[in-house]
This record gives structure tokens, C-alpha cells and sequence, in this order.
């Protein structure tokens, strides 16, 4: 993979988060870096659960990828909830 495929790679997985960041009532915490990294684990976690169905872009299938992030996104919302209250 080029460094200009990785790139697009991360755009396209940050903006999978960014979605599923509006989709669950957490937020992900940082800029466009951890949404990128919430994304690609995400995908991660989508592709291990739905397996690679719908459409794709730079090697991301966006429909696991949504689905995986707002799955972590959820979990992390919980977890630092967590940690405030203490």
C-alpha cells in the first residue's frame, strides 16, 4: 500500500466513525487522528462481526466499519462515564 493509499485509507475510516459517532449518544474524544484509529478498530470489529458486505472505498467496507465504530464509540462512552463518576 502507498503512503497516499494509507491516507485515503484513514480519511475513509475516520469519516466511518464520524458517522457512527452521531449515531450512539457517546462521543469520541480528540480530533481527527482518534477518529481515524476509533475507525480502522472499528472495522476491525465490524468486519470480525458482519463479516465484508456492502459497499466499499479504499479497501473499507463502509457498513461494517459504521456499525463496528458505533459499537466502540458506545463502549467507550460507557467506560468513560465510568471514570467520572469515581
Amino acid at each position: 500500500m502507498s503512503i497516499l493509499g494509507f491516507i485515503f485509507f484513514l480519511v475513509v475510516a475516520a469519516v466511518c466513525a464520524w458517522i457512527a459517532d452521531y449515531m450512539v449518544p457517546g462521543t469520541i474524544p480528540g480530533g481527527f487522528f482518534t477518529a481515524a484509529i476509533v475507525g480502522i478498530i472499528g472495522g476491525w470489529i465490524g468486519g470480525g462481526l458482519f463479516g465484508s458486505f456492502g459497499p466499499a472505498v479504499a479497501g473499507v467496507a463502509l457498513v461494517p466499519t459504521i456499525l463496528g465504530s458505533a459499537i466502540l464509540v458506545f463502549g467507550l462512552a460507557l467506560v468513560s462515564r465510568g471514570f467520572s463518576r469515581v
